[in-house]
């Protein structure tokens, strides 16, 4: 419904500066609805890049800084060579590796340059899927090492001067490799408890996703029982194609729930808007956010016009007066100082 008010939501529309630019385009696309959330994803190539050596940040900082109430988003590896196929038994190493500090430095590096571009109050997904098979990043083969790990992040990041940080873990819908519980580090340490749901497995009807072991009903519930926000960084169409009834259980779930934010992920096979393959999805994903937090440009006051202040009343002149000179000589006049005239009127 036009103007009503939801969530902060967002879209995931690209990592470098295209995706800063479609915000925009969104927004229109969705009838001027305001996209208060603004993600992106740290490249897990090379270390250098999980420092936040990546020139992006600074488009997406500036986006954030243009008004007080977005938010910013940010994807952060906790190994490189994220998506490179790395064993277990190489993942297991690394872990331990990291829970013993060798990696702390890579952490710090990035606070410091994320306060430098006055985004400190960025929200911090840390090696989010932990719970899957992947990311480097997993939890799977060390969960013991692995929050020993995230916990020497956060302690990292959180010493550096100026930070603001929320932190935020954020497993798949569903038990995947290994119960994301298992992959907790704390409440001393997580802000958000997110989690990317996205429309699978093949033939699994929504009412399954939220009841199923680690769904988006026991996520919900662990949140509550933790006394932490929930958010969905990552969700949107998948396995059962272009399913509108999906979308619409997913966005009244998300109303329902009040999570701090959500972002869907547009692009094929997910997507809503540059993805033309969910055109039934799209309508319904555009009926019921169209127009939502509509900012609408404040109406110019007029100032009154001031009223009018009365002239003071015009004096009428005295009555026009002759004189009548009378005669009485000079030395009497010269006493007078001038001849002595009697008036008389009109």
């Amino acid at each position: 419904m036009p103007g009503a008010q939801g969530p902060p939501f967002g879209a995931f529309l690209g990592s470098d500066e295209r995706g800063v630019a479609r915000i925009e385009q969104f927004s229109r696309w969705l009838g001027g609805a305001e996209l208060r959330v603004g993600h992106t994803y740290l490249p897990g190539n090379h270390w250098s890049d999980i420092e936040g050596d990546v020139r992006f940040l600074e488009a997406w900082a500036r986006w954030r800084n243009e008004k007080d109430d977005r938010m910013f988003v940010l994807n952060v590896p906790l190994q490189e060579r994220n998506e490179a196929g790395v064993p277990d038994h190489e993942v297991r190493e690394l872990l331990r590796r990291g829970a013993a500090g060798e990696f702390d430095h890579h952490f710090r590096a990035l606070a410091e340059r994320l306060v430098r571009l006055k985004v400190p109050d960025t929200i911090l997904v840390l090696g989010w899927e932990m719970n899957g098979v992947t990311y480097t990043h997993r939890c799977g083969p060390d969960p013991e090492s692995w929050k020993k790990y995230w916990n020497r992040i956060v302690a990292t990041m959180r010493a550096v001067p100026g930070q603001k940080f929320r932190f935020e873990f954020t497993p798949n819908r569903g038990r995947d490799a290994v119960p994301w519980t298992q992959c907790y580090p704390g409440d001393g340490t997580v802000d958000v408890i997110g989690m990317d749901s996205y429309d699978q497995p093949a033939g699994m009807p929504f009412d399954e996703q939220v009841e199923e072991p680690y769904g988006l009903q026991a996520h919900v519930d662990f949140a509550k029982a933790h006394g932490k926000p929930v958010s969905y960084p990552e969700w949107g169409l998948f396995r059962n194609g272009d399913n509108a009834e999906y979308m619409r259980r997913m966005l009244a779930w998300m109303d329902e729930h009040k999570p701090l934010y959500n972002t869907v992920t547009d692009y094929c096979p997910h997507g809503v808007w540059r993805c033309d393959r969910n055109p039934a999805s799209s309508r319904l994903y555009r009926s019921v956010l169209s127009g939502r937090d509509v900012v609408v440009p404040p109406v110019p006051q007029v100032p009154p016009a001031p009223m009018p202040v009365p002239s003071a009343p015009a004096v009428p002149p005295p009555p026009s007066v002759g004189c009548l000179p009378v005669e009485l000589g000079s030395r009497v006049e010269s006493w007078l100082g001038g001849k002595l005239c009697l008036p008389f009127g009109r």
